[in-house]
């Protein structure tokens, strides 16, 4: 297995060196095979870590043109985590998401498709940056207040 396909791969999904060859093993090769291999392993880690305990985590902000805002709050188990930019920008994507669906509960948000891509729901979204992470995610709670309303 050529090391530039691992380092590819590496670089296009930010899955570690082991899974990413793992990947490319199990896919004979094929780049986009290897990636579904690693989108569906990330959500089977991510999966396994939902019962572990949520301690700590951040309060994301978003504005969208002085019209809508969004607080969200996205939990994790360490603060090291809570630090790293994969999980800041999960954060942020909740934001846009409420921002842009007004979902009614966290329970509705997870089952919505992912604005960025309909391929996935929200909820795959989380399981698969805590596959990723190796920390249990979850959404916390959030508030949107749009103006005029």
């Amino acid at each position: 297995m050529d090391i530039q396909f691992v380092k590819q791969l590496r670089e296009q999904t930010g899955a570690g060196i082991a899974d990413c060859k793992e990947a490319l093993s199990e896919s004979v090769g094929d780049m986009e095979k290897a990636k579904e291999y690693l989108k569906k392993k990330g959500f089977e880690k991510g999966a396994k870590k939902g019962d572990r305990e949520v301690r700590t985590g951040m309060v994301d902000v978003y504005s969208h043109n002085g019209k809508v805002g969004v607080l969200v709050e996205v939990l994790c188990e360490t603060d090291f985590v809570a630090r790293l930019e994969d999980f800041k920008n999960l954060a942020h994507e909740l934001a846009l998401q409420i921002a842009s669906m007004n979902p009614s509960s966290v329970e509705e948000l997870l089952k919505q498709e992912y604005i960025r891509d309909n391929s996935q729901t929200v909820d795959q979204l989380v399981r698969s940056i805590s596959g990723k992470l190796g920390e249990n995610i979850q959404v916390g709670r959030f508030e949107r207040i749009a103006l005029g309303e």
